[in-house]
């Protein structure tokens, strides 16, 4: 092995090797254990949320598969209709061109073109997660057999009357042209007005007040509504209003939806432009003006000098027009919840059009079902109440988009208007017998999400019957983000059952989202986003800056986002390898719905990786010589056995119940403190002492190897790149035989392997030298000056471990000599620790300089004391405490207690100087 560890040189060899000797397929005939991949959109590049998620996947992949699982990870990426068309419409605006110029086809090839560029880059960086998905099963949601799931379910779907065309109001994004769908609108309080309009009774008698925040709506009003038991109005019920400068006569009406007690209790009613208004509307029947184009400009429904004009120009317009005609009541400040596109950011708009429906209750039931019997599980349980809440309120949806990426809807038009749903043109002419007719295919795509909700078995083949649905329908478990439950997680189900007759999987675990160290979301424009690869290769800062500014779209934001950039990474981000960040990944993924992402934690991993690494060529170059003959374990060696053990149960519990986090806490625990620290340690007085037998000497370097192999095996799933390539070394010399670490057994619990005698002697142990430890500290005596130990009140036990551990106390804490304390004998001046009821005493006495010692820890004690003055004058300041952030007042108050705490320690240590002088 070389001398250190280089990411750099081992995984991208390593991975080749894996996916070319197919390694990733289902192996074996073991119990199928399958999960499918959220599909990554095609859009550009992974980000973080997809590398943490990525690992958690491959962590239960891999976990799975060393258990002889027969185990599927299913890859995929998602065509994203929306998202992808926007981004190649804006490369098109860069050479002066629209999706206009191209027409559709072109367009869609276009599109295509981009895919298998930015497809081959996503597919590449999975890659470089070490992500162990089965490449042989790759699929696209446009790919011909997917298109072919998704037409006929919907057909079906559609014949059974549960896909309907109607005219309904939408959330229109007036940028992009297209339906949406409410989960993709945001809405969020914006700063507005609340316009109070007079508006004439028809009688003459007078007028009504109507509030409005959107004032150039009031073309498109229907009728003024009141409540029915509002007495200010109930004699006006009936009446009529004549609506200001459009000229039209509205009735006055009555309906329960209407507070009395917010504003005048007097609402203007508009179903063409907004949702409750236009439940208003069908109950009584009322006329429905729709006043905007698609673009939300005004159309010509509407009064000629307003026609053409832009809804937001409009609006002033109207505003000025009212109080020329001296009926603007009021105009007032007021919060106002505004409706914007998840992608475009467009205010979005309630518009009246034809479009494709799914009815959902039907479908809902059974989903909601399989969740209140457990068939599904929740992990953690309490998003469960998240899915109720929206499956239990659940609205018809609107699965119809204005876009030319996508699926295409599978129905078509004659020139009356009728329409024909089937699988293709052909199947419908034949269907229906309609000779050489003129048909029209609907224009329309399908909502991204239609398709991906049948991604678990549509991957698999379906519609057809393939033995990869028998092996591996349904899945185990889902690993998603909770932001996407109702998107994604819901209709899964509800297809899932419709179509499978069973759940598309058992479990769902959610994990949160990765925001930076600071809770912050992570953006381009705030300078904070972090692109997995440069964590794992390393970039300098100018080529970080030059990669997030370079080509962009909206050119006036270069110079923010390279500012945010140099002040969040001011010497650009140093390499780490993949394993690094797979282990700071595993050890965010706790329960939490935001995860901080620290990039000092991730230093922290790269330095457990190095110390893996330096551990293995330990072992190896001292197990070089594995002769045969009698062995003979010590108690190290009985209780590092047992310690992995412990490790071994710990990983089992912690991976079953997806705590990643609690995983790779026990196994980092024993690989770093137990293994590394005190193991190799403990070993090396055996291996080089002449007092350790030959029998003893191979069972020390025969528990070396096999327990380094093991814990290479525990570690693998969480940190497969350098696992793999020490593995590769160490198993010849563990006599194991295999191609590859990723297709050995999972270590598994060994009830024999507890041995709870050689635990409490190494402890013991353990307890003994950090004593002897301490008192070298708080002395400041080398710790390689080898120390005369007095035992003070030792138990027949204490003696008997003093006695047979004394090889490892000597070479291991530097101890020069051993002695016991009689009851009757009065101790020497020492300094002492504790280890249960009996004390180790370190006489002092020509180990240390007691006027040189006593003058260091003066002047250390003196600075301090500086220092505790300091920090204590700030607290005492008012000013200081008031008006400091609460985070520096609570650091102020930590370093008193620090100062303070150090200073009571320095006095303790000259009281025992005073003792030896």
């Amino acid at each position: 092995m070389d001398k250190s560890y280089q990411p750099q040189d081992i995984e991208q060899r390593i991975y080749k090797r894996w996916e070319e000797q197919g390694y990733f397929a289902p192996q074996g005939d073991g119990t199928p254990y399958c999960i499918v991949i959220p599909p990554p959109n095609v859009t550009g590049t992974l980000h973080m949320g997809h590398a943490f998620q990525d690992t958690i996947m491959d962590t239960l992949t891999r976990f799975h598969r060393m258990k002889g699982h027969r185990t599927l990870w299913q890859p995929g990426m998602d065509h994203a209709g929306i998202a992808t068309q926007m981004v190649v419409e804006r490369l098109l605006a860069t050479e002066g061109k629209s999706k206009h110029d191209l027409g559709r086809e072109k367009f869609v090839e276009r599109v295509w073109s981009w895919k298998e560029e930015s497809g081959g880059q996503i597919a590449n960086q999975t890659r470089r997660l070490g992500a162990s998905v089965d490449w042989s099963r790759d699929r696209f949601t446009m790919d011909e057999g997917l298109s072919e799931a998704v037409r006929k379910v919907f057909v079906q779907l559609h014949e059974e009357g549960l896909i309907y065309r109607g005219k309904r109001l939408v959330n229109w994004d007036p940028k992009l042209h297209t339906a949406l769908s409410d989960l993709e609108v945001l809405s969020e309080d914006e700063n507005g007005s609340l316009w109070h309009f007079r508006y004439p009774l028809a009688s003459g008698d007078g007028h009504l007040i109507v509030a409005t925040t959107r004032p150039e709506t009031m073309l498109g009003d229907s009728a003024v509504a009141v409540h029915p038991d509002d007495d200010r109005y109930k004699d006006l019920v009936g009446q009529e209003i004549v609506l200001p400068i459009v000229g039209r006569r509205i009735p006055i009406i009555a309906d329960d939806y209407v507070d009395p007690e917010f504003g005048t209790g007097c609402v203007k009613i508009t179903p063409a432009h907004d949702f409750n208004d236009y439940d208003i509307g069908k109950r009584h029947d009322l006329p429905m003006y729709n006043i905007l184009t698609d673009d939300a400009a005004l159309n010509d429904d509407v009064p000629e000098e307003y026609r053409g004009m832009d809804r937001f120009d409009a609006r002033g317009a109207i505003v000025v027009e009212f109080e020329n005609l001296g009926l603007l009541e009021e105009i007032e400040d007021y919060v106002v919840k505004i409706p914007r596109g998840d992608r475009s950011h467009a205010v979005v708009e309630p518009y009246l059009t034809d479009q494709w429906y799914v009815k959902i209750e039907p479908l809902a039931r059974p989903a909601i079902d399989a969740v209140e019997t457990g068939r599904i599980k929740f992990v953690p349980e309490s998003w469960t109440k998240t899915y109720f809440d929206w499956m239990y309120n659940i609205q018809d949806w609107c699965i119809s988009r204005q876009l030319w990426w996508g699926h295409r809807i599978p129905a078509w038009y004659d020139d009356g208007g009728n329409v024909y749903v089937g699988h293709s043109e052909v199947d419908v002419r034949e269907k229906n017998e309609l000779g050489d007719i003129t048909l029209r295919q609907d224009d329309d795509v399908l909502d991204t999400w239609f398709s991906s909700a049948l991604w678990p078995f549509s991957t698999m083949g379906w519609p057809e019957k393939t033995d990869s649905l028998d092996e591996f329908y349904p899945g185990n478990v889902l690993v998603t983000g909770f932001d996407i439950i109702f998107f994604w997680v819901a209709r899964m189900i509800m297809f899932g059952l419709k179509f499978m007759d069973d759940v598309p999987f058992h479990e769902v675990y959610i994990h949160g989202l990765i925001r930076d160290q600071d809770g912050q979301k992570m953006s381009k424009s705030k300078g904070n986003v972090l692109d997995p690869i440069d964590l794992i290769d390393g970039i300098d800062l100018e080529a970080l800056v030059e990669k997030r500014t370079k080509g962009m779209m909206q050119d006036h934001l270069a110079p923010k986002i390279e500012r945010a950039t140099r002040k969040h990474f001011p010497d650009g981000i140093d390499q780490f390898g993949t394993d690094a960040l797979r282990l700071t990944f595993a050890a965010l993924a706790t329960t939490g719905r935001d995860i901080r992402f620290d990039l000092g934690r991730i230093e922290g991993y790269k330095n457990f990786c190095n110390k893996l690494w330096n551990a293995a060529r330990y072992v190896l170059m001292n197990t070089e010589s594995l002769d045969e003959g009698d062995v003979e374990f010590s108690s190290a060696d009985r209780w590092i056995k047992s310690e992995l053990n412990n490790a071994t149960a710990s990983m089992h519990q912690h991976l079953a119940t997806y705590r990643l986090d609690l995983a790779l806490h026990s196994v980092y625990e024993f690989t770093w403190h137990e293994f590394c620290d005190w193991y190799l340690e403990l070993s090396k007085p055996i291996l080089q002492s002449d007092e350790s037998s030959d029998a003893q000497k191979r069972g020390t370097r025969q528990t070396l190897i096999e327990v380094l192999e093991a814990t290479l095996r525990l570690l693998h799933p969480l940190m497969p790149f350098v696992t793999e390539e020490i593995w590769q070394t160490v198993a010849p010399r563990a006599n194991i035989e295999g191609e590859t670490i990723m297709l050995r057994p999972y270590p598994e619990v060994d009830s024999n392997a507890t041995d709870k005698d050689a635990v409490a002697d190494i402890e013991w142990v353990q307890h003994f030298i950090l004593g002897i430890r301490q008192i070298r500290g708080e002395m400041d005596i080398s710790p390689g000056k080898p120390l005369p130990v007095i035992l003070q009140g030792a138990s027949d036990s204490d003696q008997e471990r003093a006695e047979s551990e004394a090889l490892l106390l000597r070479r291991v804490g530097r101890v020069e000599s051993i002695t016991l304390l009689g009851g009757d004998e009065e101790p020497p001046a020492a300094a002492t620790a504790l280890l249960g009821d009996m004390r180790l005493l370190v006489p002092m006495k020509g180990l240390i300089d007691v006027d040189a010692e006593r003058a260091r820890l003066t002047r250390h004690q003196e600075k301090i004391k500086i220092d505790l003055q300091r920090s204590s004058g700030k607290l005492k300041n008012e000013k200081f405490v008031n008006n400091a952030p609460v985070d520096v007042v609570t650091q102020e108050r930590d370093r008193v207690a620090e100062f303070e705490k150090a200073i009571a320690q320095l006095t303790e240590q000259l009281e025992k100087l005073d003792e030896l002088a």
